[in-house]
């Protein structure tokens, strides 16, 4: 055990690794060593950020915390603290069924656990943070929470309501974001689109986001976890007329069925989705968009899952996830609905469903051959370099690969073009310019 050492572990999206990170700052400013994610465990304090939005997640995090448990049990760290969306949500059942965590914190109190400690002197300003990306790039959160109330979803119930943040703090924190070196933001929230609809009473995410550009320093914007429903098409005007704004946009679908979108409690149709999406690729030509679906919701029969295979034949979404239903305690499909299709057919579906969208993506990579892209450099691993184009959201999507050569050494975080010479799986690899 490293004594003044911290260790934060986070699990879960980049959402909980803002939060992670504003920690690490306060810890670092009460004259704390701070790790993030380290190999080795052995903090004087450690603390986990837990995820809890469906049950894979929530074992992820409670696996981490037994395993850490028993780390303090052989006295190889000292105290170990949990927080985050698991602890917001279970805090009651996890108290009694791990009695070795030093204490619980929830989605939003672990503000104070610095001072919890008795240390707390801090200096920074309270959005400042200790970043855990590489230095040019940053998760910027422009609220918090979802209005939506999905019949699956159990966010709102960890979350609560959203709130934007005033877009004075935003642009002053990508200010301040820009003036240590990042060139690439990633914004980020429970509902992206639903922006300022609370505090300005109107989607204010156009208007974000171009004053976001107006930022010197800032180089992409990347927009991340859009909805379907009321979406600021005003948006799509920024993004095809702003060049820092990537043409990329993450927008969660969740299925296609009109009966499956009725029981999730989506408030929008099939002939809507396909209208926007048409919407989409004409207003921002050559835009990629990454999707998330769903497999197994109760309800959903062959038939509904047919047409959802269908769809994304139709559509070929240049990025797509998907996972399997999970019954979520307090949530309206837990309160009103049977976990109905076997996990075994949810299984199914999924290896059926990503396998389809594994040789599209294959085929959308092959058709990059040739292709000349703007590259951002993150990191060298072996004698390659590996970038990523605007088209590519850190750690969730493809990369390029370009092989290091002695004569011209490549600077990480600068900007480089490339021609595209090959695809490997959904990667690219490309030959500088």
């Amino acid at each position: 055990m490293k004594k003044n050492r911290v260790d934060v572990i986070t699990m879960g999206c980049s959402k909980n690794l803002v939060d992670s990170e504003l920690l690490m700052r306060k810890f670092a400013d009460s004259g704390y060593q701070v790790e993030h994610d380290p190999e080795r465990v052995q903090g004087e304090v450690v603390v986990v950020n837990t995820c809890g939005f469906i049950e894979t997640a929530r074992e992820e995090s409670i696996n981490m915390i037994l395993e850490l448990a028993q780390a303090k049990e052989m006295g190889q760290i000292g105290k170990l603290i949990v927080m985050g969306c698991l602890s917001e949500r279970y805090r009651e059942e996890l108290q009694q069924e791990i009695p070795e965590v030093d204490r619980f914190y929830g989605k939003f109190d672990w503000k104070d656990l610095v001072n919890d400690l008795g240390k707390a002197y801090h200096t920074s300003p309270a959005d400042t943070r200790y970043r855990t990306t590489p230095r040019h790039y940053a998760y910027l959160k422009v609220a918090e929470g979802c209005d939506r109330m999905c019949a699956y979803c159990s966010i709102p119930l960890m979350t609560g309501r959203h709130i934007s943040r005033p877009q004075e703090e935003i642009v002053e924190e990508a200010r301040q974001l820009a003036s240590e070196g990042v060139k690439e933001l990633q914004l980020i929230a429970q509902d992206l689109t639903y922006y300022g609809r609370d505090l300005y009473h109107e989607a204010r995410l156009p208007q974000l986001v171009e004053a976001l550009c107006e930022v010197e320093g800032i180089e992409w914007i990347r927009l991340h976890y859009a909805y379907p429903n009321a979406f600021p098409l005003d948006l799509l005007r920024v993004m095809r007329e702003q060049p820092k704004v990537c043409n990329y946009l993450d927008i969660a679908l969740q299925h296609i069925s009109d009966r499956v979108l009725s029981k999730m409690r989506r408030h929008v149709t099939k002939a809507e989705t396909l209208e926007l999406i048409a919407k989409i690729r004409e207003e921002v030509p050559g835009i990629h968009l990454r999707t998330t679906l769903m497999v197994g919701h109760p309800g959903e029969s062959e038939e509904d899952f047919e047409e959802l295979l269908d769809f994304v034949r139709e559509i070929r979404f240049e990025r797509m996830g998907a996972f399997a239903y999970s019954h979520e305690e307090g949530t309206y499909g837990y309160k009103h609905y049977q976990d109905e299709v076997p996990l075994e057919v949810k299984m199914q579906r999924l290896d059926t469903l990503m396998n389809l969208q594994e040789e599209i993506a294959y085929e959308l990579s092959e058709g990059k051959v040739g292709e000349e892209l703007k590259v951002i450099i993150d990191r060298m691993e072996g004698g390659y370099y590996i970038g990523r184009t605007e088209f590519d959201s850190p750690e969730v999507d493809p990369e390029v690969i370009i092989r290091a050569k002695e004569e011209r050494p490549l600077v990480i975080g600068d900007f480089y073009f490339v021609r595209i010479v090959a695809a490997e799986g959904y990667d690219l690899v490309g030959e500088l310019l």
